[in-house]
């Protein structure tokens, strides 16, 4: 799997409280267009929203929600309204706690994590979604900054995520959850 390439968007908003951004409908992904146009137009291959109130806090993908590690803190954006609570997100994070990892679903400003990136304590950033299963990302715009994540490639935890989903979704690992379905 190639990392992705991410521009944060800070002019336009893709949803804010009150609306759908919670809900998986198709209207969530019209707002997001033009602002995912532009992106690709510039090599990106995905958006990463920030909040629409003070366009400074950290949402998620159009596609995904996302995650990021910052030391030993594994992050993700808290389920305030305006964030879809996807499947694959909480498969992720209960993996993440049954593996004794330190798991914050906190709002984190853009500024945290570019201070995080600068500082070399940003280890990973990833996406959860149903189709990727687990993204990694490998750069991250902001204002025209470049920032490398994990050296440009996949970083461990993304990988051990993607493995054990994969795993237990092909019956090739065991499920303790009980995630999967026979169907007859």
């Amino acid at each position: 799997m190639n990392p992705i390439k991410i521009y944060v968007e800070d002019t336009y908003i893709r949803a804010s409280l009150g609306g759908t951004g919670e809900v998986k409908t198709a209207g969530n992904y019209a707002a997001s267009l033009l602002a995912a146009e532009k992106a690709k137009e510039r090599g990106f291959t995905q958006v990463l929203w920030l909040d629409a109130a003070e366009r400074k806090y950290i949402e998620e993908v159009g596609t995904m929600n996302m995650v990021f590690v910052i030391e030993d803190e594994v992050i993700t954006a808290p389920l305030t309204g305006s964030i879809l609570p996807g499947v694959t997100r909480d498969s992720a994070l209960q993996l993440v706690k049954d593996w004794d990892l330190k798991v914050s679903e906190r709002s984190l400003a853009i500024d945290e994590l570019v201070k995080a990136a600068k500082a070399g304590t940003l280890k990973e950033a990833f996406g959860t979604g149903t189709a990727a299963v687990i993204s990694p990302v490998g750069q991250f715009t902001y204002k025209g900054e470049d920032y490398i994540v994990a050296n440009g490639k996949m970083g461990e935890l993304s990988q051990r995520l993607y493995n054990e989903i994969v795993g237990i979704q092909y019956g090739k690992t065991e499920d303790p959850y009980g995630w999967r379905e026979k169907i007859l």
